[in-house]
């Protein structure tokens, strides 16, 4: 994980915990809320996380006021 900068470490370290029992939806401000962050920093990292990352699965799913984000263990 040491391609990932402190914040994109934070976020998946939270989403790898949070899904240990199978997927959950996420809005960008609620893992922000979670881990200390803003929803913008959370927001445009995921995209991003989502590419990058082994331990689990990111899926933009829906659009309502916000993104939702569907996230699943690899």
């Amino acid at each position: 994980m040491s391609e990932f900068t402190e914040e994109e470490q934070r976020i998946v370290a939270y989403l790898r915990e949070s899904v240990s029992a199978g997927e959950r939806y996420f809005r960008a401000k609620n893992i922000a809320d979670a881990i200390g962050l803003t929803a913008k920093q959370v927001g445009v990292r995921l995209p991003r996380l989502a590419e990058k990352s082994e331990d689990v699965e990111i899926e933009k799913w829906g659009r309502a006021r916000s993104t939702t984000w569907r996230v699943t263990r690899s």
